[in-house]
């Protein structure tokens, strides 16, 4: 049997229970839930006092001839896509998403991974625009780059960011949300669960308080 083979094995006929499936859930939510906003200034503030900042910042983007851009690496530059595509679809909001692979390799190959979001950023991107920046480690150089260029032709920034709690992309953004979490899965579907929220109400989506599911665990 080829060396590794036996791990990869065991992990083929790993079971999970429905115990251990509400957990994984129950602490998503909680993280969700929990999850950390802070201002330009890093002063903490309330989650849907965000949010509507956020709703609000997006209209009026949209209503001047602007737009929103998002911004990932790896799984965030999937959540990036498909919030460009559904906050343009169904929002009606003005958006775009700096993932073109064409354009990826070739600023890659010229100037650098580091400067494949930055350059884009100064070429497409004018004061009013929104651009929102999306990173599980909040560390990436691409990323951190990507918000100086944003800043440099004054755009408002938004954040999301997660694993420690002293990552650099935290202190950057006019908002900044911050899921405490050290699994990527738990971070990025934190990230793409309030950006789709904040997507469904500007969409008007009011949840009605009879709709609470009981757990069937």
């Amino acid at each position: 049997m080829p060396p590794g083979a036996v791990n990869i094995m065991s992990k083929l006929v790993f079971r999970v229970g429905s115990r251990e499936i509400h957990r994984y859930f129950t602490t998503l939510s909680d993280h969700l839930s929990q999850t950390a906003v802070t201002s330009a200034s890093g002063d903490a503030l309330d989650i849907a006092e965000a949010v509507n900042r956020v709703m609000a910042w997006a209209r009026a983007a949209h209503a001047a001839g602007n737009k929103l851009i998002f911004v990932g690496n790896g799984g965030s530059a999937a959540i990036a896509s498909h919030m460009a595509t559904d906050y343009s679809k169904n929002g009606d909001v003005r958006s775009l998403a700096l993932n073109d692979s064409s354009m990826l390799t070739c600023l890659g190959n010229d100037l650098g991974y580091d400067w494949v979001f930055a350059k884009q950023i100064e070429l497409h991107v004018r004061a009013g625009d929104v651009v929102i920046v999306i990173s599980s480690s909040g560390r990436s150089p691409n990323i951190l780059n990507a918000v100086r260029a944003a800043r440099a032709v004054e755009c408002t920034v938004v954040t999301f960011s997660g694993f420690t709690a002293d990552n650099p992309l935290r202190a950057l953004g006019d908002i900044n949300f911050y899921i405490a979490s050290d699994r990527y899965g738990f971070v990025e579907i934190g990230h793409l669960t309030i950006c789709h929220a904040i997507l469904d109400f500007i969409c008007g989506l009011h949840v009605p308080e009879d709709t609470m599911l009981a757990s069937p665990f």
